[in-house]
């Protein structure tokens, strides 16, 4: 079969869907990733055919949001400001029954649908349904942030499922959204997202429906233990780690992994985004080398201001799936490479979540599940990363997580479960 992978054009969710992009061509289907331009070099650099569509995403300060937006300057040795906190006002990611009224929901979703979802979506949509129809593709499977995929898969009649690099905070807020709308009448009701959505798709020739929302099916690389369980037919797949084209550093073989040892990532989505990181890396960076460990961190420009390189080891880059098998905690935003890569290893997670999505319940969840630590202040992440070397209960846990991720499908396992789905879906 024919499978369209699409998604917008920021590296890491490039990359969490290179491994299923690969299982499918390595067992013998036709793949294409399709993003924005600018998303060409990390899929050709994966080794997979690229098709760009539509026009470059743009920048934060260019996007008209409907009122003023700060820029989100670097602050504090990294740490943005101003239009990045909206998503603490009115969070997708919310689960408390008591606040999840309709009219919160609807807040949410009114910002959501044009600073998130038509952000990425709208300058690749018309050129993704013109590449779809071409190209025919049987199967679309596309990010879940990214709605241009559902709608291409319904403008050419192929089948279609999301693919999750998180959470499924989207399904879970939607599922809600709908619930507390039908106790309404229906003239009191107002849906953003659909009004939005139902345009784009009738000048392609379609109408609405939710699985332009979430997809025929959701494939999942979450854990049970940490998923929402939400209504979508769900395929778990088991996360494997890409970090990109990558050397092994020659000073990593020579680490002693009976060291105490702990990496400090911020990841790239935020700054790539924003510019900046959200938290004030280099005091993160002072309370944490004042433990005695030995500290790897991966920063890159403006991130090094301040930070003491004679206490703590600075890289550009280092891949996380051959660094944290040597580290004893790893400190992080919370982003979903960062985040799943040190649960399929079972390093205990010291997390300071920069509230992009779903990385504020993710930390939350983790640290119910006793296998990581939630950051709420700056200053208290030496004591918790402390507490995450020497407490044993939270190395159990960690392990624990790990067993059950390493448990689920492999993407290789997952291809004939697309397979057959493929063929009771598509309607071409």
């Amino acid at each position: 079969m024919r499978v369209l992978l699409t998604t917008f054009a920021v590296r890491s969710h490039i990359y969490s869907l290179v491994p299923i992009a690969w299982a499918l061509r390595a067992a013998g289907h036709d793949v294409c990733v399709a993003t924005h331009p600018e998303g060409e070099e990390h899929v050709v650099s994966a080794g997979l055919p690229f098709a760009g569509v539509g026009e470059p995403i743009p920048s934060v300060g260019e996007q008209d949001t409907g009122g003023d937006v700060e820029s989100g300057a670097a602050q504090d040795g990294g740490g943005t400001f101003g239009w990045a906190d909206w998503p603490e006002l009115l969070d997708l990611a919310e689960t408390d029954p008591t606040t999840l009224t309709y009219d919160y929901l609807l807040g949410v979703f009114a910002a959501y649908t044009p600073m998130v979802f038509r952000y990425y979506t709208d300058g690749m949509v018309d050129g993704l349904v013109e590449f779809a129809r071409r190209w025919k593709p049987d199967l679309v499977l596309w990010d879940t942030m990214s709605f241009a995929g559902p709608v291409a898969a319904a403008a050419c009649g192929a089948a279609h499922a999301r693919v999750l690099f998180g959470l499924d905070i989207l399904g879970h807020a939607r599922g809600a959204f709908l619930r507390a709308a039908a106790r309404r009448p229906a003239s009191a009701c107002d849906d953003p997202l659909r009004e939005w959505l139902d345009g784009v798709l009738r000048r392609h020739g379609r109408t609405f429906s939710e699985e332009v929302v979430v997809g025929q099916w959701t494939v999942d690389p979450v854990v049970s233990s940490l998923s929402l369980g939400t209504a979508s037919p769900r395929i778990g797949m088991r996360y494997v780690p890409y970090n990109g084209p990558s050397v092994v550093p020659a000073w990593l073989a020579e680490l002693d992994p009976e060291v105490p040892r702990v990496c400090v990532t911020m990841g790239i989505s935020h700054r790539e985004i924003w510019g900046a990181d959200r938290v004030p890396v280099a005091r993160l960076l002072d309370g944490i080398a004042d433990l005695g460990v030995e500290v790897v961190a991966t920063l890159s420009g403006g991130q090094r201001d301040g930070v003491d390189t004679e206490r703590v080891r600075v890289v550009d880059f280092a891949p996380l799936d051959a660094l944290l098998p040597l580290c004893s905690a790893v400190v992080s935003h919370g982003g979903a490479g960062s985040f799943q890569t040190a649960l399929v290893h079972g390093v205990p997670q010291v997390l300071v979540p920069d509230m992009l999505w779903d990385t504020g319940l993710k930390a939350s969840r983790l640290e119910r599940l006793g296998a990581g630590l939630r950051v709420r202040e700056v200053p208290a992440t030496s004591a918790l990363v402390e507490r995450a070397l020497t407490d044993r209960r939270l190395r159990d846990r960690a392990t624990r997580l790990r067993r059950e991720a390493l448990g689920m499908p492999a993407p290789r396992e997952v291809v004939p479960v697309l397979e057959r789905l493929t063929a009771r879906h598509g309607v071409r």
